[in-house]
């Protein structure tokens, strides 16, 4: 068991992600002595095959490959599988591990405290870019930071949609859940979008209980973005890994 396993004990963990994606995590808050609740900011939907499944292997014949979640890299794999002699990089370490699992181990990522769009920049791979044909594996929507500046790099920036981000549907049971939460909770929260989504899909009451708990987000975008959405000072974790998450939780609630 994890050595600081007791440092959650007690303590209430809503985690935001996928229904899908948040099981691991959940199990993690358990080992820690947590207690997890999943409401999904997001739920995950594979795009068109016919179109997606053409893309992606159109894709695989690139230069460079970048996969911007866990998430884009089981949807393309199930459109076909990962055969490539691309260069092949991750936005994080969950990512990373993704796409080891898929048989690509020449897969990297940036630093455990870079592991964003500003960090992937820095990689080495991208520092010179010029005519090569880069293709972000990746859902609509989000931020075009990375399109953008390979673009102005010199690259031939393609963009493959493997899936898609859409609101989740809640029921009953996450509300009554949210309701009973009280100011002691931790919310976790990596995506810009899921939060948004809950505040607009969650009713005002709810909202309100939500926004009194004590908030960990993944990056200093997100860490604003959750002041602007009403939550007090949210905490930034050193990445969106799930022990980075849970180590800021522990951190704060029991400050050195």
């Amino acid at each position: 068991m994890d050595s600081c396993a007791q440092t959650l004990a007690g303590v209430d963990i809503v985690i935001t992600r996928p229904s899908g994606t948040a099981r691991a995590l959940a199990r993690r808050v358990r080992a820690r002595g947590g207690e997890p609740h999943l409401l999904p900011g997001l739920s995950l939907r594979a795009m068109p095959e016919a179109e997606a499944g053409k893309a992606w292997r159109q894709a695989q014949r690139d230069d460079l490959l970048i996969f911007t979640s866990p998430a884009a890299v089981r949807f393309a794999q199930r459109l076909a599988p990962l055969d490539t002699q691309a260069r092949v990089l991750a936005v994080g370490s969950g990512t990373r591990r993704a796409l080891q699992r898929a048989g690509c181990m020449q897969a990297e990522s940036p630093p455990r405290r870079s592991q964003h769009s500003e960090g992937l920049l820095e990689h080495p791979w991208l520092q010179s870019v010029r005519g090569l044909r880069v293709n972000l594996i990746t859902a609509p929507g989000g931020r075009d930071l990375l399109a953008t500046a390979l673009i102005e790099r010199g690259a031939q920036v393609r963009i493959t949609h493997v899936y898609e981000r859409v609101r989740p549907r809640l029921g009953r049971r996450h509300v009554q859940m949210v309701q009973a939460l009280d100011a002691s909770a931790w919310l976790l929260v990596t995506s810009a979008q899921a939060l948004d989504n809950l505040m607009q899909v969650l009713p005002e009451a709810a909202v309100r209980h939500l926004q009194a708990c004590r908030i960990v987000v993944s990056s200093a975008r997100l860490q604003q973005h959750a002041r602007e959405a009403g939550f007090g000072e949210p905490v930034r974790a050193a990445s969106a890994s799930a022990g980075d998450l849970l180590d800021a939780v522990a951190a704060h609630r029991h400050p050195r």
